[in-house]
Parts: C-alpha cells; sequence; structure tokens
C-alpha cells in the first residue's frame, strides 16, 4: 500500500463543545499522521484545538453563546448561522491567503468552509457530529420543519439572502440541499443512533462511531468507598439553566440507599439554589463525563449527541431528559433501542426520576442490549478509520 502523501488539512467549526468535541481526536490522529492542519476556530476554543498539534486559526464569531439569547421561533434557530458565516467568511479567507489546504474539513455548521473548498477547488469533507438525511428525509421531515419558515416574510427573505450568497460565490445550490447534502461526510455517531440508518446513502456518508481518544487529561473520578450504585446527572454544556430539574433530583436521589449522584449543573446555576443537598450526592459546575460514565451505573441526560454516545460506550442505561435540537430524536432513538427512558422535561419530577433510574439499572434486557451495542460500535472504526477515509481523499498532488 502506498504511503499517503503528507497534506495540509483545514479544519472548520463553531465554538461549540458539541460540534468540536466529537472530531477532536480526528484531528489529533491526523497531526500524529504528519499532516499540517490548520483549525479555524474562534479563540476561546484556540487551546484546545493547540492541545491536538493542530495549528489554531483564530476568527470572530457573532453566533450567541448563552442558550437563551436564541430566541425562540424556527428561524431563531437557523438564522444566526447564515449572519454568521456572511460575515465570517471574508475573515477567513484572509487568513488563508496564500496558505489554502489540499483538502477541507468541516462542521455541519460551518457554511464558509464549503464557499472556500468551492473557491480554492479542494475536497471538502463534512464531520457530522449527529444524525444526515436519508433516503425520503426531504419529504418527511425537512419541508414540514421549514414550511412555516417559508410562510413569513422574514423565513422568505432568510431564504433569498442564502440564495444569493451562495450565487455570489459561485454555488447554484438552493440553501435547504447546502445545508444537508454534502458531497462526502463522516458521521461521528455510532449507526445505531442515525434514524432510518438504511435509507442513508453509505457512498456518501461513511459511519465511523465515536471517535475517543485518551481523555485523562479531562480529569479524573473516583468512585467514593462505600458507594453501591453511581448516578451521574448532567444536561450537557448548553441548556444548563435548569435549578428546578436539579432540584427534583435531588429530591429523588437525596439519601436513597445504596445510591451515589454526581450532579453537574453548568456555569448558569448557583448551587445555593438547590437547597439543602445530602450528603450522597456531589454538585459540580463541571465533571470529567467519560471518567464518572466509566464506574456509573445509570445517566440521566440530556441525550446530545456526545452524551447518548459515551452512554452507550460505557453500556450505561440513560434517562433521557431532551433539551433542544436534535436531543428529542436522539431520546426516541436510545429509547427505540431498549436503553434508556425518554422523560420530557414537564414529567421529570423526583417520583418519575426515580422509578426511571431503578427501573432501567434492575433490568438484565437493558444491560444484554447495551452490551451489543458497544460490541457492534468498536466494530465501526472510531478515530483511525476516520483518518484513514480522510487521507483516501487526499488529491494525488498533496504534499
Amino acid at each position: 500500500m502506498t504511503e499517503p502523501q503528507r497534506a495540509h488539512i483545514a479544519m472548520f467549526s463553531i465554538a461549540a463543545h458539541g460540534h468540536v468535541n466529537p472530531s477532536i481526536e480526528v484531528i489529533r490522529e491526523l497531526v500524529a499522521r504528519g499532516h499540517r492542519v490548520s483549525y479555524a476556530i474562534p479563540p476561546s476554543f484556540a487551546g484546545k484545538v493547540a492541545a491536538t498539534g493542530a495549528e489554531p486559526v483564530p476568527w470572530n464569531s457573532t453566533l450567541p453563546d448563552a442558550p437563551d439569547a436564541w430566541g425562540t421561533e424556527p428561524i431563531d434557530h437557523i438564522e444566526p448561522f447564515l449572519d454568521d458565516a456572511v460575515q465570517a467568511l471574508p475573515q477567513l479567507a484572509e487568513a488563508f491567503a496564500g496558505d489554502e489546504p489540499d483538502l477541507v474539513l468541516h462542521d455541519i455548521t460551518s457554511y464558509p468552509a464549503r464557499v472556500l473548498a468551492h473557491r480554492w477547488g479542494v475536497p471538502a469533507i463534512s464531520l457530522s457530529p449527529n444524525l444526515v438525511a436519508w433516503e425520503g428525509y426531504e419529504e418527511e421531515v425537512g419541508e414540514p420543519m421549514t414550511a412555516a419558515i417559508r410562510a413569513t416574510e422574514r423565513g422568505r427573505a432568510y431564504y433569498a439572502r442564502f440564495e444569493s450568497w451562495l450565487s455570489e460565490n459561485g454555488i447554484g445550490v438552493h440553501p435547504d440541499p447546502f445545508v444537508r447534502r454534502p458531497a462526502r461526510s463522516l458521521v461521528l455517531i455510532p449507526r445505531a443512533l442515525q434514524p432510518n440508518a438504511d435509507r442513508v446513502d453509505e457512498r456518501v456518508h461513511s459511519f465511523v462511531g465515536t471517535c475517543q481518544g485518551d481523555r485523562t487529561q479531562e480529569g479524573q473520578w473516583r468512585r467514593p468507598a462505600g458507594a453501591g450504585k453511581v448516578l451521574l446527572v448532567s444536561l450537557g454544556s448548553a441548556f444548563t439553566r435548569q435549578p428546578a430539574f436539579y432540584r427534583e433530583c435531588v429530591k429523588a436521589f437525596g439519601e436513597l440507599p445504596g445510591w451515589h449522584v454526581v450532579l453537574q449543573i453548568g456555569r448558569f446555576v448557583d448551587p445555593a439554589e438547590l437547597g439543602r443537598v445530602p450528603a450522597n450526592i456531589e454538585v459540580h459546575e463541571w465533571v470529567p463525563q467519560r471518567a464518572v460514565l466509566g464506574q456509573a451505573d445509570a445517566f440521566i441526560t440530556h441525550a446530545g449527541a456526545g452524551g447518548s454516545q459515551e452512554g452507550l460506550a460505557t453500556a450505561t442505561p440513560m434517562v433521557a431528559v431532551p433539551q433542544a435540537v436534535d436531543q428529542f430524536g436522539n431520546a426516541d432513538m436510545l429509547a427505540s433501542l431498549g436503553v434508556a427512558r425518554h422523560l420530557p422535561m414537564g414529567e421529570a419530577t423526583a417520583d418519575h426520576l426515580r422509578d426511571a433510574v431503578l427501573t432501567l439499572s434492575a433490568d438484565p434486557e437493558v444491560a444484554v442490549r447495551l452490551e451489543e451495542i458497544r460490541r457492534s460500535m468498536r466494530l465501526e472504526g472510531g478515530t483511525r478509520r476516520a483518518a484513514d477515509l480522510i487521507e483516501a481523499e487526499l488529491p494525488q498532488t498533496a504534499g
């Protein structure tokens, strides 16, 4: 087999843990193989990127940095990405002027990356941190979802602006397929989490599963002496302003015989809002989630793509309490796999939470299904296969 030539690879993403973390080990692996990787990222994530050996290329983003700054209408969740792309494109074009890469990798939200790849005439590969479109997706999900947006003046203006921006940059594609239908994609989730996986075009989308690496730099966690079973509660890093939910968790599991609880509340909640916290519950703004899950017996999660995968990879029964975007679909997928219970936030009372955790963690059939999924995930290839597939797309003249 011919040794792949060393190349300049550029990665583009936004400043969000759920979009950076899934691909970080792929970047580390590409650097270890001798490729020069430039990573375009807002400054707040430059340190995480630099730790992989890639060179951060900072750019200024206008995306809201707090969950409640995104608004409540469907268009509020898509318009900011176009606004950000339009203002970011000149920054990124200037940053790479005279140092254009041989290949572009990009998060699904990074519209400028695909425009620049087109401009430079180099391959572009989407690194998807969550589900991808299947045959029939537009009719079943996409068009019904965007119909309400198209029916408003603001929505029509959004699409007109998006089409104009693409056209100005030489791309004659409608915004919806531009966003949903990349020419090449690596899917950084297990196939088990993909809805209608049998209808996904695997000539375009390659499922490589969870790309894990050595996570010890994130910190360690030790199971307390005498802890019978361990429960982790985490709503991720973004939609964590939920003091009432955390109080229900304290009520559900405080002083529950045999259980120790690790409660991650995020940066938006003051621990004092929880009231009296029993000794069997430890409260943190942040925890090394993978380290805790490796020793946990149950996991209450928001069902983000990262948390869902980590729960599956550690064979941990889950109670899914989704907050936004893809989390609702993930919660349904986990429940359909027989390894979780989907509990809407409005139903996440102390009684329901306790019942769900105790029932799932004691069910031997749940344990069997989790172990089967964990074995199938190991066969998907992960980080090394992702890097192999990226190298296979490099132009022959690279390096």
